[in-house]
């Protein structure tokens, strides 16, 4: 297999947690976002949306977009389960992801961040503000459904690391890099520290890739 992706790409994060985790083998090549090789020519052939990650394998278009990506290596590499049997557990499991990678992770992502600024105005002070409400109002709702619902184990649904866990880790590493206080989400911190012992999850992290600052 061969992704399409950058350091701190959150979306390519989760997928290459995935591919580790169930031992593919993969080569990955490192867009430069910040000179703007995603909207360049060659890439937009490969995805319109000048966004990573974009998967191949074998022959055919790429895959898009990191949940549909996660579906995809499941189905197709089911011997590392990331995903419960149950039902019911399973739609848990999709919906605490989905909470981040719908409807936080495309608050803060960079296109957003640069059109606030470049197209309304806003300060650089006031959009780091929006950013950090958009982590702590994924933050919030995760902490209070971990905190609460029965299906929470040692990671998001029971024991074992699912596609709620990729997503959550995502966020988490999110946190550090712009300085959001995660006191509040003990519940979530306690999960995402486990996720960090892992070595599939260690290999992947964003500091860890080529083009990534030093600390």
């Amino acid at each position: 297999m061969k992704m399409y992706g950058n350091w701190r790409s959150a979306a390519a994060f989760r997928v290459r947690i995935a591919m580790n985790l169930k031992g593919i083998a993969y080569e990955e090549v490192f867009l430069d976002l910040d000179a703007g090789d995603q909207f360049k020519p060659d890439f937009l052939a490969i995805n319109p949306q000048g966004a990573v990650p974009a998967l191949f394998d074998g022959d055919g278009p790429p895959l898009t977009q990191s949940l549909a990506i996660l579906d995809y290596l499941e189905e197709t590499h089911p011997g590392t389960p990331l995903l419960p049997a149950d039902p019911r557990e399973r739609a848990r499991a999709r919906s605490l992801a989905q909470v981040i990678a719908c409807d936080t992770h495309p608050l803060y992502v960079p296109r957003v961040r640069t059109f606030l600024m470049e197209h309304y105005g806003l300060p650089r002070e006031k959009m780091l503000d929006f950013l950090r409400n958009a982590f702590t109002t994924g933050l919030k709702v995760l902490e209070q459904r971990l905190a609460t619902e029965p299906g929470t184990g040692r990671y998001c649904q029971g024991d074992a690391v699912s596609h709620a866990d990729l997503c959550l880790i995502s966020l988490w590493v999110g946190t550090g890099i712009f300085g959001i206080d995660t006191a509040p989400y003990p519940t979530v911190k306690r999960i995402a520290e486990d996720l960090l012992t892992l070595d599939a999850v260690a290999r992947a992290h964003p500091l860890r890739q080529p083009g990534a600052p030093a600390q």
